[in-house]
Order: C-alpha cells, then sequence, then structure tokens
C-alpha cells in the first residue's frame, strides 16, 4: 500500500523546498563548526540548523502528514518549541561554563571580567552656572 501515489504534486514540491531548506541551513552551521577558529564563534554556528532549520523541516512534517491523513497536524510543533527553547539555554550554559573555564585559566583571549571604564562610565558634575559638565565627545 503506497500512499504517495495519492499525494498531490503541489504538496510533494512544497515539502521538498522546506525539506531542502532545513537541511542547507543545517548544513551551514556544520561547515561553520567545521571552518571557525575559537569556541566562541563555534557556538553560534550549529544553532542556525538547530532553530531555522528545524523550524523548515517541521513546517514539511506538518504539510506532509496533514495532507497525507487528511487532517491538521500538529504534534511536531511540540519539536519545533522544545527545540527553540533548549537550543538558546544550552549555548548559555556551555558558553557561560567554557568563559568561567578560560578566565580561571587566566587566557589572554578572553575578555576581561571588570571592563575598563569609559567616557560614558563617568560621574557629571555641576559647574557654577547650573549646567552639568559633560565628557568630550559627550552631546546634549
Amino acid at each position: 500500500m503506497n500512499h504517495l501515489n495519492d499525494f498531490p504534486l503541489w504538496a510533494a514540491c512544497l515539502v521538498a523546498v522546506f525539506l531542502f531548506i532545513g537541511a542547507g541551513l543545517a548544513l551551514i552551521g556544520s561547515f561553520g563548526l567545521y571552518r571557525l577558529h575559537s569556541f566562541y564563534d563555534r557556538i553560534h554556528a550549529p544553532t542556525l540548523g538547530t532553530s531555522w532549520g528545524t523550524a523548515a523541516i517541521v513546517l514539511a512534517s506538518i504539510i506532509y502528514f496533514s495532507i497525507l491523513q487528511s487532517r491538521m497536524v500538529f504534534h511536531e510543533i511540540l519539536i519545533g518549541i522544545f527545540v527553540t527553547l533548549t537550543t538558546p539555554v544550552t549555548l548559555m550554559l556551555l558558553s557561560r561554563a567554557a568563559l568561567y573555564r578560560d578566565r580561571a585559566e587566566n587566557n589572554p583571549d578572553v575578555p576581561a571580567l571588570n571592563p575598563p571604564e569609559g567616557i560614558l562610565d563617568q560621574p557629571k558634575t555641576i559647574n557654577d552656572t547650573g549646567t552639568a559638565n559633560r565628557a568630550p565627545g559627550e552631546h546634549e
């Protein structure tokens, strides 16, 4: 029993387009993971495939099974929601753990814990005329 004989051509093309988009985004993310040099650069590339790539593949699955079963199928949305929620949380946990480790090892490539004070951090003082003294280059 083959259900694909009854599947409309327009729907097959739409599903194929979304699958190619999702697979292409996952491929771009894997190339970024391979090509980028530092851990902090590499951690961003796979999130492209897990967020937008997963969304395209989930959309293709919704279209395919909704047409195949002649009713709307939405349980794939749960997969997309879980992936969308867990990917940024995982990214933040991994990056914070790596940043903590690199700062503990005094790695020179990591930003300082307390950044130097800049012009915007300096307090404003009031002069004799009642106006605020501004730092050089600061506009009203």
